[in-house]
């Protein structure tokens, strides 16, 4: 692959994946919620069990006084809560509340639309290839806001 080719699909990758966040983050919106995208990103650890402070930061690749200060907001906005930790006396942990996982299911319904313009512009099978042949290339571990 020449170099310009190589950022020709560098600019094309970014350029969906940015406007799928947009899309996302719309969509989102459009349901009734208020939000940035940071808190998909931030949902996405917190979903299966919670998260501590210092989790939750090394998941977004954040500090940990940008991460404490995003679980204020999103506590403050009824997303998330703070309990005691059920192994750590010293700890908190942060889950979503109802209201965050509503949060979460309007996100998954955004997503489903804006991949819905690509399946009309590719069709099905070419997006659910795609999408097997990104998962093959793309790195394993937790999903990080790009800014």
């Amino acid at each position: 692959m020449q170099n310009s080719e190589a950022l020709a699909l560098t600019a094309a990758l970014l350029a969906a994946a940015a406007d799928l966040t947009q899309r996302v983050n719309e969509g989102v919106v459009a349901r009734g919620f208020e939000g940035r995208p940071a808190y998909g990103f931030a949902f996405a650890r917190l979903a299966p069990d919670g998260a501590t402070v210092t989790e939750l930061a090394a998941h977004l690749g954040f500090t940990k006084q940008a991460a404490s200060q995003l679980v204020d907001e999103l506590v403050r906005k009824g997303y998330a809560e703070r309990r005691s930790h059920p192994e750590d006396a010293r700890a908190r942990l942060v889950v979503l509340t109802d209201r965050g996982w509503a949060c979460t299911r309007a996100a998954e319904e955004a997503a489903a639309d804006a991949l819905r313009a690509w399946v009309d512009v590719l069709g099905e099978g070419e997006v659910r290839a795609l999408g097997d042949r990104l998962a093959r290339i793309a790195p394993k571990g937790p999903v990080r806001p790009a800014w």
